[in-house]
């Protein structure tokens, strides 16, 4: 397993894209729009890794609620899964909470995310690419 990307919640992607930009030398941009998490993402890719740029797309999104709560920041972790399936199997057995089951994420990626409580208070979340 390794660090998939770093999840940033903000409030306008556009923004805060100038703001990545300004920093990072960024080659290939993604924005891509996911209903069914009621979210905006735009994916920077770098060398070993990637940030992920969230805005809400309605006020009854999770990264709507987050913002409210919080403000803008570091949303979640998200831990590439070989297979998922089996990955959350392993760790439903050690007693670990999720959120939801497994479901279709952004890029065509299957995702499940890890209870804060049950890491420490870190939103984590395991995603594993299509074949």
């Amino acid at each position: 397993m390794r660090v998939d990307h770093i999840a940033i919640a903000v409030n306008n992607v556009e923004e805060a894209l100038k703001n990545y930009q300004n920093i990072l030398k960024i080659e290939k941009i993604d924005i891509e729009e996911v209903p069914n998490e009621k979210v905006r993402v735009v994916m920077l890719k770098l060398e070993d890794s990637r940030i992920e740029l969230m805005e809400p797309m309605a006020d009854d999104s999770p990264i709507s609620k987050f913002l409210k709560e919080k403000g803008e920041g570091i949303h979640h972790i998200a831990i590439t899964a070989d297979n998922i399936e089996d990955d959350v199997a392993r760790a439903k057995e050690n007693g670990i909470r999720f959120l939801g089951g497994i479901r279709s994420g952004s890029y065509g990626r299957k995702i499940t995310f890890i209870h804060p409580k049950s890491l420490n208070g870190v939103l984590t979340e395991f995603c594993q690419s299509p074949p």
